[in-house]
């Protein structure tokens, strides 16, 4: 197509203006609602509010499609945008971005127009001339610039003497309207830590003339907790500090000051629940994120504040970007294959695609609509570090020529109902197109971990499979298939779970003691004698399944043997159902200022 024809020399179509103006409206309202619930996390922590914390982080998800329905409908009412002809929609997107200049969502409002129009338009009929493929109105310097605006960060220059007096003015100017349960007492611990750090490298602190902190402006809000996102600039030293602060006993405490990327790293995982901030220019917060974590994707961190629809059209570019400077083949992807995903992967890029199948065997009594639900379930729930995000694609494309033929023909066999294949395009390229993929982060299979793991990577790897189930549990989730094929071990060594499939609230399953034999019969038989409900779970018959292995059962024992337990499933289901909402922490226990006060 020529330029000419892409931008036309006048703008004829006064719909054009109407619908970009309209669509605008559209994503305005989505982001006013998104930051309305946002903000009201500082209320709610406040209040201790943690039920309505979790039901707001719930439903703040499922935001962004009512609103792009609701743009799509009106669209096609007011305007009947699904027969309007290619120079209208070419208009419609430059009049778009004409009213994009000024904006301080300009990123977001991109991506809602992208799902508005492929909402409206058939795949058949879709052009990326339609759509932002590259952003079209940068974000680089972008604050907010509004009277009375609040820029994404303050800045404090402390000098030696009044560094204290700095670390308690970062905490005080948040304005938490909650008693402290004692601030000098946590103010101390958070400017002798900053010392210490700032000394390691000459042992003695020197202020440069440009020390600062910087600290964004919004607390960030998940679970139980408040971050203190900074960054601490000494000369040509630049390092990230995270204070994260919490209810005690007797008021707010800071639990801990965090100043490794690694730490952030997994306080920002991929496997945990996206973060209420109070945002006016979000891609102002990203880089400021990606300054003190600039190994981090803009992608994840787009996700990681609850912007996960920009998130995904971040990674899609990444993804495509990827395919043009690779060469390698799509493949069945390394491990024991699942009874209702097919899963695949292109081994130079770090994510798996996940399909599902088309049938299931008997045992696995679900449908696809279930298998949905469960994802949806994990998508809006707290995922605690130990449950993989997953990003739901709809139509996507790709280049046939990159699949292995072994793959191709699993795909067509398991997974023929999600599956096109396209005729070729105007390159002469054929396409292969899934109505419907899930992606998520590749790990190493906990199995696969364990046959290759040293003594002391075995023993390391069962500790952290115990507590992730226990995570799990307090986070009010039971895995249902605990095999170790279900769980994944991530480069920061932490084991992960990412098959939902059979997934249950620890709430609505009934934990069980395996009953006595009542005769000699019942006792040597080799069915199963006692009757089992459909939500009966009998943890004591977990050890044949997962300790077959000695080195890993003496390892299990020693510190997991509660989960072979019903009682301790059965307390924490008691616990959960009498409102309790568990702390999990994202951080090495041993940094928590209380660990190191007791």
């Amino acid at each position: 197509m020529t330029t000419a024809a892409l931008f036309p020399q006048t703008l004829t179509d006064s719909r054009g203006f109407d619908i970009a103006r309209a669509m605008l409206e559209g994503f305005n309202k989505h982001y006013r609602l998104f930051r309305e619930v946002s903000r009201g996390a500082k209320q709610r922590f406040e209040a201790a509010d943690w039920h309505g914390q979790q039901q707001a982080q719930a439903e703040r998800i499922a935001y962004y499609d009512r609103r792009v329905a609701e743009a799509a409908e009106r669209l096609q009412h007011e305007f009947g945008a699904g027969e309007l002809s290619m120079d209208v929609w070419q208009q419609v997107k430059l009049h778009y971005i004409g009213l994009l200049v000024n904006h301080h969502q300009p990123e977001l409002a991109e991506t809602f127009f992208n799902s508005v129009t492929t909402k409206i338009l058939h795949r058949s009929y879709f052009h990326n001339d339609f759509i932002f493929v590259r952003p079209a109105i940068s974000t680089e310097y972008l604050d907010d610039d509004a009277p009375g605006g609040t820029p994404a960060y303050r800045v404090y220059y402390p000098r030696a003497e009044t560094l204290r007096a700095t670390c308690e003015a970062v905490l005080a100017d948040f304005g938490l309207a909650r008693p402290w349960e004692d601030l000098a007492r946590d103010v101390d611990a958070v400017h002798a830590a900053l010392r210490q750090e700032l000394e390691m490298d000459s042992g003695r602190f020197r202020a440069r003339p440009n020390f600062q902190i910087q600290v964004l402006a919004s607390p960030f809000f998940r679970n139980k907790a408040a971050y203190v996102v900074a960054r601490v600039i000494n000369g040509y030293r630049d390092q990230p500090m995270l204070l994260p602060i919490l209810h005690g006993a007797g008021g707010l405490v800071v639990d801990a000051a965090l100043f490794d990327e690694e730490d952030l790293l997994l306080v920002f995982s991929f496997a945990r629940a996206y973060f209420m901030v109070e945002m006016e220019v979000p891609s102002a917060y990203v880089q400021f994120l990606r300054a003190v974590m600039p190994r981090k994707p803009r992608a994840e961190l787009y996700n990681a504040l609850g912007l996960q629809k920009h998130g995904k059209n971040l990674f899609y570019r990444d993804f495509l970007a990827h395919l043009q400077h690779s060469s390698d083949h799509f493949r069945i992807a390394p491990g024991i294959k699942g009874m209702v995903m097919m899963v695949f992967d292109l081994p130079s890029f770090p994510f798996v695609f996940k399909v599902i199948k088309d049938e299931y065997p008997a045992q696995k009594e679900t449908t696809r609509e279930q298998i949905m639900g469960k994802y949806l379930l994990v998508k809006q729930h707290d995922r605690v570090g130990r449950m993989a995000d997953t990003l739901e694609f709809s139509k996507v494309a790709f280049p046939l020529a990159r699949f292995e033929p072994e793959l191709i023909a699993e795909l067509q066999k398991h997974c023929a109902s999600v599956l096109e294949i396209s005729d070729r395009d105007d390159d002469g390229q054929m396409e292969l197109i899934l109505s419907h993929v899930y992606i998520e982060r590749r790990m190493v299979p906990l199995n696969i971990f364990l046959q290759d793991a040293s003594p002391e990577q075995l023993r390391a790897a069962v500790i952290e499979y115990g507590h992730a189930i226990k995570d799990l549990v307090a986070a009010n989730i039971f895995p249902g298939d605990m095999l170790w094929k279900n769980f994944g071990v991530t480069r920061h060594g932490k084991v992960v779970f990412y098959d939902y499939d059979e997934i249950e609230y620890i709430t609505d399953t009934q934990f069980r003691r395996v009953p006595q034999p009542r005769n000699e019969e019942e006792e040597m038989s080799g069915e199963v004698w006692y009757s089992v409900g459909r939500h009966d779970v009998f943890p004591e018959t977990f050890g044949p399944f997962l300790l077959g292995n000695p080195a890993v059962r003496e390892v299990f024992m020693q510190h997991h043997a509660d989960l072979l337990d019903a009682a301790f499933w059965q307390a924490h289901k008691d616990r959960i159902a009498a409102g309790h909402v568990h702390d999990v922490f994202p951080y090495d226990e041993a940094k928590r200022f209380a660990r190191q006060r007791g």
